[in-house]
């Protein structure tokens, strides 16, 4: 199968569909690789690299000519502009609040796969998972420097120091983002509150956090009870392949402390803080009713060449059985993997999208 890899060109995205070992991998498969010129050298994979794991290198007017096209965010308009009928796309998606891009996709007849609504066998999201990881990870990197006084926030520090409370971190969503994110916050010593719908998962984050961080059952009062208080709040909640569900509304949002901060990670699905708004890393936050907001839509590309190994590694079976097998064969093999399937011959395949864009 002829694969393409064509640059991002998102804001400060240096993110890769596929690195160089994994080209290699399908080289040897008897693949056909295109990658874009300049795709991957902001993280260290230059052209060359790319050439000595059997790629052939393209400009931008071929970067989206394979059967395949293989990228990492979510294609713009003009990008969507670029694939045509019977083409797969394999990437984020995020359709739910992106209703132009999947009318386009629509129109072109295009066959698109979102790495965010492919399924394992427990109902995981193995393709989602290793940038909720990244997310979860710096959400509290982040969210720390937001509370720095001169970046406006309160001026805590999340650890505290002997005499003095360590800062109070909420974090909305116990799943793989949630988790990460308070595993990071209880490294820093901060006081931590997970908040989740599940029981089965707050039981399973007590056993694992034992003492070092409380869990509750998410409510609306219990949400409105515990960011009353906080320092940082984290947005980790999911409804796969759905718009975010709205978790702080502006009146929790009034009650909160001056110089608090969100991060919201779910920004990519709508963002589930009603004051959200999409921001980039050259203007990350925005300040409103006193409350500082970071709501980069693609915060993992920050630490793009782990984010790029993470994804990369994790993708690269899937991507495997698409050009070896194709599309049918690959998901009649695997119903888990079929459950990708967004868009195709002209529809939304995929219910929690059409749910959500009355499409």
């Amino acid at each position: 199968m002829r694969i393409s890899v064509p640059k991002e060109c998102k804001n400060h995205e240096y993110r890769v569909g596929l690195t160089p070992s994994s080209v290699f991998e399908l080289t040897c498969a008897d693949h056909e690789v295109a990658v874009q010129t300049q795709a991957g050298v902001a993280i260290g994979y230059d052209d060359a690299a790319y050439v000595r794991a059997g790629a052939r290198i393209v400009g931008a007017a071929e970067a989206f000519a394979g059967e395949l096209v293989v990228k990492v965010k979510e294609p713009t308009i003009e990008e969507c502009r670029q694939l045509n009928r019977g083409q797969m796309l394999f990437t984020y998606l995020h359709l739910a609040t992106a209703r132009a891009q999947a009318q386009a996709l629509m129109r072109r007849g295009v066959t698109a796969i979102a790495y965010e609504t492919v399924e394992d066998d427990q109902g995981r999201l193995p393709l989602l998972a290793p940038m909720s990881e990244v997310a979860g990870r710096m959400s509290v990197q982040v969210g720390a420097e937001a509370l720095l006084t001169p970046r406006g926030g309160r001026g805590t520090l999340l650890g505290g120091v002997p005499g003095v409370a360590s800062g109070k971190v909420v974090v909305l969503g116990g799943g793989m983002a949630g988790s990460n994110a308070a595993r990071l916050a209880i490294g820093l010593r901060a006081d931590v509150t997970i908040v989740d719908q599940s029981i089965d998962r707050l039981r399973k984050l007590s056993a694992e956090f034992a003492e070092r961080a409380k869990v509750l059952m998410a409510s609306k009062a219990t949400i409105a009870q515990t960011v009353r208080n906080a320092d940082l709040v984290i947005g980790a909640a999911l409804v796969v392949g759905a718009k975010a569900p709205t978790l702080i509304d502006r009146k929790m949002l009034a009650e909160m402390r001056p110089g608090a901060a969100l991060v919201d990670i779910s920004i990519d699905q709508g963002g589930c803080f009603e004051s959200s708004r999409p921001t980039c890393h050259e203007t990350p936050t925005f300040i409103e009713q006193g409350i500082l907001h970071y709501c980069v839509t693609n915060m993992p590309g920050a630490v793009a060449r782990t984010s790029t190994q993470a994804l990369s590694n994790a993708t690269l079976p899937f991507i495997a059985a698409l050009a070896a097998k194709g599309m049918r064969t690959a998901f009649a093999n695997d119903p888990n993997f079929a459950k990708g399937l967004n868009v195709h011959q002209g529809q939304i395949c995929h219910p929690a999208v059409s749910d959500a864009l009355a499409l």
